[in-house]
């Protein structure tokens, strides 16, 4: 299999890939070896910059790349990726739950898996669709840290609420699922 081709398979995949990634980190985790209460701060943030980047975007839950436009305002003028950034914190807050295995683990699944993968091949779509416009983006905002703050004015823009129940409600559920079985290992209980 071709780079291009795993990419745009890892990309399809993506939710199954997190849903897989989540019960490892699940069955690596052991009771009393983790940070519940800091692992929950860090999983309500990730949820938190997922709702802001989904009324910011439309029509992102598709299993081919899409785009009308060049979304740069919002949590996309700070980092190219919030909502990959967002999972990373959800998954990373499950992680602090479950121990220093789990933290370590997830770090490197993620960057590899959203680094090398799942982000190159969105931005092969992004170059060949905006180019210029999108070679610029690029240049001035990082792909998934937030390393610079870009000032107030990128970070307004259009905000659609409507949106959250109808693109994130899934994403709320597995959050409050995959939150609360960590809980449950964590305190022992399985």
């Amino acid at each position: 299999m071709k780079l291009d081709e795993l990419r745009g398979w890892a990309f399809r995949m993506r939710g199954g890939i997190w849903t897989v990634l989540a019960l490892i980190i699940l069955v690596l985790g052991k009771a009393g070896e983790g940070f519940p209460i800091a692992g929950i701060i860090v999983v309500l943030l990730g949820q938190a910059l997922r709702f802001w980047a989904a009324g910011s975007i439309e029509g992102y839950r598709r299993e081919t790349v899409n785009a009308g436009f060049l979304v740069t305002w919002g949590p996309f003028g700070i980092v190219r990726n919030p909502l990959y950034l967002g999972n990373g914190l959800i998954g990373l807050g499950w992680s602090l739950m479950s121990g220093f295995a789990p933290v370590v683990f997830f770090c490197g699944a993620f960057a590899l898996l959203y680094g090398f993968l799942i982000i190159p091949h969105e931005e092969a779509f992004l170059k060949e669709r905006f180019e210029k416009d999108y070679l610029e983006y690029m240049a001035r905002t990082p792909r998934l840290v937030p390393v610079k703050f870009p000032g107030w004015g990128s970070l307004k823009g259009p905000f659609e609420p409507s949106r959250l129940w109808k693109s994130e409600r899934h994403s709320v559920y597995v959050t409050l699922v995959g939150t609360f079985l960590f809980l449950l290992k964590a305190k022992g209980i399985f």
